[in-house]
């Protein structure tokens, strides 16, 4: 399934398989001038280079390598021979060979499927990418991943965000995100001028700093909270019970590997 929405000059194309008539765990790809932020998953890849007919991408940037964001990039490289993707260094290994160096669990096979290999050339942390129309500074964000980055556009105050910010208040984390690297990377980019947040999934945000500040807030309170109860002699489930709640289904559904406690252990790491 494809929905596709316009900001101005941001064409945003929400992507997610079609499960029992609904679409399930939508990802984000966005569309500036002639590059193109993410590619979706492997399951919409089609979908999402039929809406891109009428339109010529020179340049893919990935915001970092999970399936839901690199899906379309095979047929991306093949459909512009002359178009280059790039990517945080550590993700060039896993472009290369997705489904060698980036196992998928059965949830993940079934929302998002399997991207195929695409070769990627590095980005450096502060880069500049420039057009005739925009200039995009490349921020690395580590956290949400290893190989996370986010765009800045500063002429127009834009920041694509990727996962490091979707907004809400996170009870559970999947396993091997850093926490602490999460909330290092959101102050980096709060301290940015932003009029206008393009997340990798979920609503634009139109009043970034207030959004951003809040999430900071949110789960640095939550850490202090959990580190106490720790010190206190507390159990990882007991922590993950008082300070999250009860069992989620996000948990049975990925059997365990976006968990409350993944979101604790990741806090006392």
């Amino acid at each position: 399934m494809i929905k596709i929405s316009k900001y101005g000059p941001v064409t945003r194309f929400d992507l997610a398989r079609n499960l029992i008539g609904r679409g399930r765990y939508w990802t984000t790809a966005y569309l500036l001038g002639s590059i193109m932020i993410d590619t979706g998953c492997a399951h919409t890849s089609l979908e999402l280079q039929s809406a891109l007919s009428d339109n010529q991408v020179s340049l893919i940037v990935n915001t970092h390598t999970h399936e839901d964001h690199i899906g379309a990039n095979s047929i991306f490289q093949r459909q512009y021979p002359s178009s280059d993707i790039r990517a945080h260094p550590e993700a060039l290994k896993i472009l290369e060979d997705p489904r060698r160096n980036q196992p998928l669990q059965l949830y993940r096979q079934l929302f998002w499927g399997w991207p195929e290999a695409s070769s990627a050339t590095a980005l450096s942390d502060g880069e500049w990418i420039e057009t005739n129309q925009f200039r995009l500074q490349v921020i690395f964000t580590p956290g949400h991943s290893p190989d996370h980055l986010c765009l800045y556009e500063p002429n127009h105050c834009w920041l694509f965000t990727g996962d490091l910010f979707v907004g809400g208040k996170d009870r559970a984390l999947r396993q091997g995100y850093d926490i602490w690297g999460v909330i290092e990377s959101l102050k980096k980019v709060a301290a940015l001028p932003i009029n206008c947040l393009f997340p990798g999934s979920a609503r634009v945000r139109s009043e970034p700093a207030v959004e951003l500040a809040a999430k900071i807030t949110y789960l640095e309170d939550l850490g202090a909270k959990v580190i106490d109860l720790h010190q206190r002699g507390f159990s990882v489930h007991e922590i993950a019970r008082l300070t999250c709640g009860g069992p989620m289904l996000v948990e049975v559904i990925t059997l365990g590997h976006f968990s409350r406690q993944h979101l604790i252990r990741s806090y006392l790491a």
